[in-house]
C-alpha cells in the first residue's frame, strides 16, 4: 500500500528533527511551504505538523509558526555511586559506555569516583546521598567495615570484577577462568611447552587467581611438564627475567596487560626477542596493548557489556528496594545472581613471529 502524502512529509521531519538537521528550537516550514515543496494541499501538510505536534515532537506559537521542542529530560530518579580505582584513567578499562546508557534511560545521576571516597564518608551518609553502588572491588578487604555496615542496611550494591562472599551483593565479572584457559591454549598451539605465569605482585586478587588456575587447567589438560606455583616469589614481575632464563622457558601468560607490557620491557633490555625467542600475552586488551611494540597479544574483557549488567542489576536492587521487597526474597532472583561475562583472545604480534 502506497504510503498517504501527509506520512511523508511526517516522517522526513521526523528525521530531521532526530538527526539535529531541524535543531530544538528551530523554526519548522509552514503548511504553506510544506505544501509548495512536496506539491500537496495544505490540509495535507497541516495533517502533518498536527500530528508531529500531537507526539509532542513540534510546538506552535499563534502567529509565529512551528517550532522543535526540546527533548522532554527524564526527571531523575535519584543518584548512584560508582567507585572504580582507575576512575580517572579509564583507558584501562571503560565500563561507563555501558552503565552511563542504563542510568540516562532510567533517570538517574552517576557519580563516578576514585575508591578513596569510601574513606572520607560514612555508611550513613552514602545512604542519605545515593540509591546504589557499583563498587568495583579492587582489593576485597578494602572498606569492609563500611560494606558490612551497607549490607546491614540492605542498602543495594553490585560489585565489579569480584565477588565478596561475605556479603550477598551481586557480582558482575568477566570468566577470568575461561581467559586462563585461552591465553594457555593459545601458546600451546603456538608449539610452547614451557610457559611461564607472571605475577604482578605477592598479592593475588581473585580475578588472578582465577586467570591462574584456567592456566593451571589448561596445561594439567596437556600433561605439560612444567607448572609455575602460586605461592612462587620469583614469578613476580619484579625477577621475572631470570625467573624465566632459570627455567628456560619460551612463553608467559601475564596477570594483566601492565605486567605484560613491562615484562616485554625488561626483555628487551636484556635483549630478549618477542617473539621470536620468547612470546608474551597479557589480559584486560587495555588501550596501550594494541599501541606498544610488538603489540600485545591479551584476552579481552567486555568492559561495555560489564558495565551495562552491573547497571542492570543495580537498578533492579533499587527498584525492589523501593518497594519494599527483600530482594533475596523476591521470586525473580536475576537482580541477586552473580553473573559472568565471556571473554574473547586477541592475538596480535608478541606472541607470533611475523617473519616466520
Amino acid at each position: 500500500m502506497k504510503e498517504p502524502l501527509y506520512k511523508k512529509i511526517y516522517h522526513e521531519l521526523y528525521e530531521q528533527i532526530q538527526s539535529g538537521e531541524l535543531a530544538p528550537e528551530s523554526r519548522v516550514p509552514t503548511e504553506k511551504e510544506l505544501s509548495e515543496k512536496y506539491q500537496v494541499s495544505r490540509i495535507t501538510s497541516k495533517r502533518a505538523l498536527t500530528e508531529l505536534e500531537q507526539n509532542q515532537l513540534i510546538y506552535r506559537i499563534q502567529g509565529s509558526g512551528s517550532f522543535v521542542r526540546r527533548p522532554i529530560q527524564p526527571q531523575s530518579k535519584g543518584k548512584v555511586l560508582f567507585i572504580l580505582p582507575f576512575a580517572n584513567d579509564l583507558s584501562l578499562g571503560n565500563f561507563t559506555e555501558g552503565i552511563y546508557p542504563v542510568m540516562q534511560e532510567q533517570g538517574f545521576e552517576l557519580m563516578l569516583t576514585p575508591v578513596d571516597y569510601l574513606e572520607q564518608t560514612t555508611a550513613e551518609a552514602l545512604t542519605e546521598e545515593f540509591d546504589g553502588m557499583i563498587y568495583y572491588a579492587n582489593n576485597t578487604n578494602s572498606n569492609y567495615d563500611l560494606l558490612f555496615e551497607l549490607a546491614s542496611q540492605g542498602f543495594p550494591v553490585v560489585t565489579l570484577d569480584k565477588a565478596l562472599h561475605e556479603f550477598s551483593f551481586p557480582a558482575v565479572l568477566a570468566d577470568n577462568f575461561e581467559g586462563g584457559q585461552l591465553a594457555t591454549e593459545h601458546l600451546l598451539a603456538q608449539g610452547h611447552q614451557r610457559i611461564g605465569y607472571i605475577f604482578g605482585e605477592r598479592h593475588h586478587p581473585q580475578s588472578v587467581r582465577q586467570r591462574y588456575l584456567g592456566y593451571v587447567d589448561q596445561l594439567k589438560k596437556q600433561q605439560s611438564s612444567f607448572r609455575t606455583k602460586l605461592d612462587d616469589p620469583q614469578a613476580l614481575l619484579s625477577s621475572a627475567v631470570s625467573y624465566i632464563q632459570e627455567n628456560q622457558l619460551t612463553g608467559a601468560v601475564c596477570e594483566n596487560d601492565l605486567v605484560a607490557i613491562e615484562l616485554m620491557r625488561q626483555l628487551k633490555q636484556v635483549g630478549v626477542q618477542v617473539p621470536k625467542e620468547f612470546a608474551v600475552i597479557g589480559f584486560d586488551d587495555i588501550q596501550a596493548a594494541a599501541l606498544v611494540d610488538p603489540p600485545l597479544s591479551t584476552v579481552k574483557q567486555n568492559f561495555a557489556e560489564l558495565g551495562r549488567l552491573a547497571g542492570t542489576k543495580l537498578v533492579q536492587l533499587i527498584q525492589s528496594t523501593a518497594a519494599d521487597l527483600s530482594p533475596l526474597a523476591k521470586e525473580d532472583e536475576s537482580a541477586t545472581a552473580n553473573q559472568k561475562v565471556a571473554v574473547t583472545l586477541v592475538v596480535r604480534d608478541s606472541t607470533i613471529d611475523q617473519k616466520q
